[in-house]
């Protein structure tokens, strides 16, 4: 069973996603949270393995609240799904930014939630393609700065290298192997190993380390 948690001030929101999610075999909702404060102490005590949270909440917002869950947590529990009604890039650049492992609007249809509860709790990045493009755009409009590089990325191979820099410029597992003339498992496989040597929870992080360290620059 996948333990969920629900962080939202609005009771409506609570209930409906509760009653949706509590309706799957495979999810267990096991308690909910009206502000961001609350959401980090609900998780600390119930030890959910995905947490819905909301952006705007008072006490404490939900990216500040992802940063205080998630700063003190070394191991992979729980993932942050950011939830909100703003598509906005900032939105997008500082829940990554947090350590949450995906974004997702809340008026994205039932099933889009459902599937990304699961693919967070199995420890993938709820990422697309169009997000990691969008996040690129956010370091292109920012000052270039040279940024040194953390002694962690010494421990890549060069094709480790070359796939986390794929990564970060959007590229998928499928076209990442196209482009690599290998199997698409083989690149899940590099990805793996790339996200364990650098300590990083998934994918989303792996593409803001890549940017903040200088290894891809915007517009490369």
């Amino acid at each position: 069973m996948i333990r969920v948690l629900i962080a939202d001030d609005q009771a409506m929101v609570r209930q409906g996603f509760g009653a949706l999610l509590a309706a799957q075999p495979d999810l267990l909702v096991v308690g909910d949270a009206a502000d961001g404060a609350q959401a980090v102490a609900q998780a600390r005590r119930l030890d959910p393995d995905v947490v819905l949270m909301d952006v705007r909440m008072p006490v404490l917002d939900g990216l500040a609240a992802t940063r205080k869950l998630l700063g003190d947590r070394p191991t992979d529990r729980p993932r942050v799904l950011i939830l909100t009604t703003f598509d906005l890039d900032d939105y997008v650049y500082e829940a990554l930014r947090a350590g949450a492992s995906g974004f997702l609007l809340k008026d994205a249809p039932a099933a889009d939630l459902i599937h990304a509860v699961r693919v967070v709790a199995g420890g993938d990045a709820l990422l697309a393609p169009t997000v990691t493009r969008r996040l690129i755009a956010e370091f292109a409009a920012r000052p270039h700065r040279q940024r040194p590089r953390p002694t962690a990325l010494a421990a890549l191979t060069p094709r480790e290298t070359e796939v986390l820099r794929l990564i970060a410029q959007g590229w998928s597992n499928g076209e990442i192997a196209a482009e690599l003339v290998v199997a698409e498992q083989t690149v899940k496989t590099h990805v793996g190993r790339i996200l364990a040597k650098l300590q990083l929870r998934d994918r989303a992080q792996a593409v803001v380390l890549a940017y903040e360290t200088g290894l891809v620059a915007a517009g490369e």
